[in-house]
């Protein structure tokens, strides 16, 4: 809508996880770095955790993208489900057959195509996202299944990608045998002020204008302090304040524009579960006295 305005080629805060915007702040950099040498050396289990929002799926699609050809991958998004479901859709993604099999018929099924992956000297991976959801048997499961073996080594590395809960599921005394098995283990942090402002640019770089928009002193601190430095947040904020500006036809934030939208958003109230007279960013509120209350250094 916005982007002929601006001289975009695209829009630059879009939800999607589109790894062509991936931006590697310190800790994205770290956690990609853990997970392509634990693919690399078939460490095994790898668990990567962060926030929602934090960029674990758009992480997990640039790895995909990066990965060897010797690499055959299968990724599993639903994980509100039952065993037999759960194995029905790794074998689906492998691109196995699984209408009218039972559980044992699709372990077998399993069992030779991993068997057949290693004599072709693939790496078999297994990504499992949103593996909190994952009840305790079914952690159990997937532990089973890492039981694939060979005399010389493990027939599937599997990956659990998931909010902070799923490492507080893993701490619990009967996942200690699955906890045991994790070789690999990496977070991803919310970004710190300056990386928000860097990922902002980054953002309209890769959409074909950094300096599409410009923003005045404050305008950053403000952005940070009401997303806390989560990129899915960054990129809700700054749309609406693009759309805005496009309908004001100006290519100039300023602090009353960028609290207008966040007001107008209810920002504290929709993604914090907080008033949001609490942030003191409200129509009517003093910009200056707002400023003089942000820290810049905050973190989370």
């Amino acid at each position: 809508m916005y982007e002929q305005f601006f001289h975009l080629k695209a829009k630059p805060f879009e939800l999607v996880p589109n790894p062509g915007f991936i931006f590697m702040s310190k800790s994205h950099k770290k956690a990609m770095h853990y997970l392509y040498y634990g693919i690399r050396e078939k460490a095994g289990f790898i668990l990567l955790t962060g926030e929602v929002g934090s960029g674990k799926t758009t992480l997990i699609s640039d790895l995909i993208r990066r990965v060897d050809t010797n690499v055959t991958l299968a990724r599993v998004f639903n994980t509100k489900v039952n065993s037999d479901q759960l194995l029905a859709m790794i074998n689906d993604d492998f691109g196995l057959d699984v209408k009218g099999k039972d559980k044992i018929l699709l372990i077998k099924d399993l069992n030779d195509f991993l068997i057949e992956q290693h004599v072709k000297g693939h790496n078999v991976v297994l990504i499992i996202d949103e593996a909190q959801n994952l009840k305790p048997d079914l952690l159990e499961e997937i532990r089973m299944l890492s039981n694939l073996e060979t005399e010389t080594s493990k027939l599937m590395q599997i990956v659990l990608v998931g909010q902070p809960e799923l490492r507080m599921m893993l701490a619990q005394p009967e996942m200690r045998q699955l906890r045991q098995r994790i070789s690999i283990s990496c977070r991803i942090y919310p970004l710190s002020r300056l990386e928000t402002e860097e990922y902002i640019y980054h953002r309209l770089e890769i959409a074909g204008n950094r300096e599409a928009v410009t923003f005045s002193e404050g305008c950053m601190d403000i952005i940070y302090q009401n997303c806390k430095g989560i990129p899915r947040l960054v990129n809700i904020l700054c749309d609406f304040v693009l759309l805005t500006a496009f309908i004001e036809e100006t290519r100039s934030v300023d602090i009353e524009m960028l609290s207008d939208t966040v007001a107008d958003l209810d920002f504290e109230t929709l993604y914090w579960g907080t008033s949001s007279s609490k942030s003191g960013i409200k129509k009517g509120i003093d910009p200056a006295a707002l400023l003089d209350a942000l820290d810049p250094q905050e973190r989370i």
